[in-house]
């Protein structure tokens, strides 16, 4: 008799979102963020509040004669007070009543009153006549289901992945939206598995949800550290994702007292700006046009050149720099243009930035990594000090890194890099990265890689008039024997072929749109 194959079970998160997407009904995905992401926000510090609760009213060994209803106690745990109209049991046996909507909103409302780093931070969407009862108490007992257990440790860890992962689905869902609040997870692992944020403080003044700090975290545990060594610094100016980021790092155990909101931004609200940081790790908006840039024609951070009015990408560079320690590091992503750029006195910033040694390593990204945009893109890592004792000095070159040819599609618009999870063997993220430490450290093994990196001197990137696109240096890779030219053709076209389609149902339905106008009129 054949044996049965074996299905491998799904992870919880994924179970967990199929279920919740299921129960989302007519309700739009940016708003139904808001409520799932709020809900299991509550699940976590309530879980972390039972579990010191129960410890202090045993009142054994170094809980004797505790209180378990002091809010002192739990402040010095670093853990949420939770009042008893918002724990989690509390709501889940009223989860049936007609009105819950109403007694999860008074939940956080409590909570940020007895909480103030939690004041105006969380959602109050239950009571909405979109959310009806019989959801959100299904909801309820779904998320009762994660974290099964006592340990903090492992609530923390459990929900803040899931946290993490509904934040990314969500944004899969809202698409080009989607996509102002969240970075790519593989951009973030491939920028914070370079920059290897050990210790120190770490900057990101364009904060988005937080992710570039949780995956510093991440980082910093994994390899075994503390996340006590890294201190973070952040800002955004849209308030709803301000809130989504001081929930993830919540959830995290990590300080976000100095991630601040203010709508008008980095550049006219500098919020840190006597800060000095050992990290910068950003993805910037791409090719801001209205960033004010008229009303800072002199600002003291423009010390390689004033940007241009019209394009923010040249004040994000410098707004980085100004950041920056003596040894300080940054990792960031920008439009594949400012590689190139001359206009409105670009091309002279770049050159200045490169003639004063700051560039360290350039890599140029796949086409359909990001949610938001299409337009091409590269990361840029600088440091102030490239001839530190920590590395090696490499003042005199710059690394070029072309990966456009790697990542897989995991959708027909959406596309990541492999991080060796699913597969050890497929780890886009690791031979990025590998590649760079290795060319970077004192005993690194570096090798150029036809096609795909090349230590180029500084004076030829001045021979190509300091033009910073790697394909320039790293010439083109060896083609395989084994090369299927037909098969390579056939793919081409079909890939071709469907991109016709798209553009021709989108031409299609902007002359239907602009039909309907004019019958309108």
């Amino acid at each position: 008799m054949a044996k049965k194959k074996e299905t491998k079970e799904e992870p919880l998160e994924k179970q967990l979102w199929k279920s919740a997407d299921k129960l989302r009904k007519n309700i739009d995905a940016a708003e139904y963020k808001h409520v799932m992401l709020g809900l299991i926000f509550l699940k976590y510090i309530s879980d972390a509040f039972e579990e010191l609760f129960n410890k202090l009213n045993s009142g054994e060994g170094e809980y004797t004669g505790a209180d378990p209803e002091d809010k002192d106690e739990y402040k010095a745990e670093n853990v949420f007070f939770v009042p008893k109209d918002a724990r989690w049991n509390s709501l889940r046996d009223q989860a049936t009543q007609p009105t819950i909507g109403k007694i999860v909103d008074n939940a956080m409302d409590s909570l940020e009153k007895e909480n103030s780093d939690l004041k105006g931070v969380l959602p109050k969407v239950y009571a909405r006549q979109n959310l009806d009862p019989t959801t959100l108490s299904e909801l309820i007992n779904l998320i009762s289901k994660i974290a099964l257990g006592d340990a903090k440790s492992r609530s923390a860890d459990i929900l803040g992945h899931v946290f993490e992962y509904f934040l990314g689905e969500f944004a899969l869902a809202e698409g080009k939206k989607g996509g102002q609040f969240y970075t790519p997870r593989s951009v973030v692992e491939l920028l914070v598995e370079m920059l290897e944020p050990y210790k120190g403080r770490v900057m990101d003044p364009c904060c988005g949800s937080g992710g570039m700090f949780v995956q510093s975290e991440k980082f910093v545990k994994d390899h075994q550290g503390s996340i006590n060594d890294i201190s973070i610094y952040g800002q955004e100016s849209n308030q709803t994702t301000w809130r989504l980021a001081k929930m993830n790092l919540a959830i995290r155990g990590i300080d976000s007292s100095q991630v601040k909101w203010n709508n008008e931004g980095s550049f006219l609200n500098n919020a840190h700006k006597d800060v000095k940081v050992d990290y910068i790790i950003a993805n910037p908006p791409f090719n801001v046009s209205d960033w004010s840039g008229d009303l800072l024609r002199k600002d003291g951070r423009w010390k390689y050149g004033v940007p241009p009015t019209g394009n923010a990408n040249y004040a994000w560079i410098q707004h980085f720099m100004y950041h920056l320690s003596p040894s300080g590091q940054a990792g960031f992503v920008l439009a594949k243009g400012a590689l190139t750029s001359k206009s409105s006195g670009e091309g002279d910033i770049r050159k200045a930035l490169i003639d004063e040694g700051l560039i360290d390593c350039i890599v140029n990204l796949p086409s359909k990594l990001f949610l938001n945009t299409q337009i091409p893109a590269s990361l840029w890592f600088m440091s102030r000090n490239r001839s530190n004792g920590k590395f090696r000095d490499r003042r005199n070159e710059i690394l070029f890194i072309d990966a456009r040819n790697m990542g897989h599609l995991i959708n027909r618009r959406t596309r990541v890099l492999s991080n060796g999870i699913e597969d050890p063997e497929d780890n886009d993220i690791k031979v990025i990265a590998d590649t760079y430490h290795n060319w970077r450290n004192p005993d690194g093994q570096y090798e150029d890689v036809k096609g795909f990196c090349k230590a180029a001197p500084i004076e030829r990137v001045k021979e190509l008039d300091y033009v910073l696109t790697p394909g320039r240096y790293v010439g083109l890779a060896e083609v395989e024997d084994d090369f299927d030219f037909k098969e390579r053709f056939a793919s081409l076209k079909a890939e071709f072929e469907e991109q016709l389609k798209e553009e021709t149902t989108l031409n299609e339905r902007i002359s239907n749109n602009l039909s309907k106008i004019k019958l309108d009129e």
